[in-house]
């Protein structure tokens, strides 16, 4: 019995840091909706219309969010939304890992440190989760540049050419010339 109730500890204990992980990147919009609901239902919005509206106020944040995200090309202004992003989750990250090392841990300055990592970790995982909603855009290479690079999931620069003749030249230069096929009727 014992032994079981070890087991069930540890796999709850997983349960929440997997919640925490999942979670983080929706921090701000649950702050921002958990505040639309109380303004509400301090405004006369009753109970029913409070929590609708915390809920439509959550879910604008985020698509707002996520939305300004991809659309943007400026670095900086991508830097600036992560953080607005990050800087909750990194929060929440720090304080539910101090309450949790509480149980666990007498010494206040490994409890601190303990609340440190996790907040790093946590804010860690808030940014890489909303960076990895978004699609990589194509680099140009420069004004007058026909090529162009697209990068795709993995980093791997592929250089994509506008104009066709390169192509065709390829495709000709792979058949043999036993095999070549007439690419009019007036070769025939």
């Amino acid at each position: 019995m014992l032994a079981l109730g070890l087991l069930l500890n540890f796999a709850g204990i997983g349960l929440f840091c997997w919640l925490i992980f999942t979670l983080a990147v929706y921090a701000l919009p649950f702050f921002v909706a958990l505040n639309a609901g109380m303004m509400a239902l301090h405004g006369g919005a009753g109970i029913f219309g409070a929590p609708l509206v915390g809920i439509v106020a959550g879910g604008v944040t985020l698509a707002v969010g996520q939305t300004a995200f991809a659309m943007t090309r400026s670095v900086i202004v991508r830097a600036i939304i992560a953080a607005l992003f990050a800087v909750p989750a990194t929060l929440a990250g720090y304080q539910v890992v101090f309450a949790m090392s509480q149980l666990g841990v007498p010494s206040l300055v490994w409890r601190e440190i303990f609340a440190c990592l996790g907040a790093i970790f946590i804010g860690g995982t808030a940014w890489t989760r909303l960076t990895i909603f978004t699609e990589i855009r194509p680099l140009r290479f420069g004004h007058g540049s026909r090529e162009r690079a697209i990068l795709n999931r993995f980093s791997q620069p592929q250089h994509i050419s506008n104009d066709p003749a390169p192509s065709v030249r390829r495709a000709c230069r792979l058949q043999p010339r036993a095999e070549r096929r007439p690419a009019s009727l007036s070769e025939m």
